[in-house]
């Protein structure tokens, strides 16, 4: 398996899983077509990529608990213009956590009261340290924030559509013969 020095998550990353490298542990990414290894925790992963994407993953989590209420274990969007979003299986401070994106998971079996099989879309399979209700419960807190996100998206779509510079777009579209262009209109700002 390659090591690669840097990574960010992107559309096809289907989870990062926490691997032992000597006294280290290091981040086994697995993606639709790929598997590499990075010398990061998962967690500087997910913190990375949200600087990456152009935010903080401090930030992230607010917005989390913002929108869901969800503080423990919160998913988090990577990038809502892509939809990337992960969720933990675990408190992100444990050597065990992993994240996964729900977008992949085709789906998930419970192999014992802490271990879970999970299926992704490509047919690999994965054991995590996490129980089965907890991952179900990861995947519903997940669903929960795309579905806000859609929402508040859809509801600011609405706005500007009903704003004043659509309202005057709109009105110059009409057959005038006279229109009053003032400096302001020219401005770049």
């Amino acid at each position: 398996m390659r090591l690669h020095e840097e990574f960010e998550l992107t559309p096809y990353t289907m989870s990062v899983i926490p691997i032992p490298y000597g006294s280290k542990t290091y981040s086994k990414i697995m993606e639709l077509d790929n598997e590499f290894i990075t010398p990061y925790r998962p967690v500087d992963i997910i913190k990375k990529s949200c600087r990456f994407y152009a935010s903080s993953y401090a930030g992230r989590k607010e917005g989390t608990k913002e929108l869901i209420g969800v503080s423990i274990k919160a998913p988090i969007v990577i990038d809502p213009l892509q939809s990337i979003y992960f969720f933990p299986t675990a408190s992100s401070s444990k050597l065990h956590c992993a994240w996964i994106s729900p977008e992949h998971v085709l789906s998930y079996e419970r192999i014992d009261g802490i271990t879970t099989e999970v299926v992704f879309r490509n047919k690999q399979r994965i054991r995590l340290q996490v129980s089965s209700n907890t991952f179900k419960n990861q995947m519903y807190k997940t669903a929960m924030l795309q579905t806000k996100m859609l929402q508040r998206s859809a509801e600011n779509g609405r706005k500007n559509l009903f704003s004043t510079e659509s309202e005057l777009f709109q009105e110059a579209k009409e057959k005038r013969k006279v229109y009053r262009v003032t400096r302001r209109d020219w401005s770049d700002d």
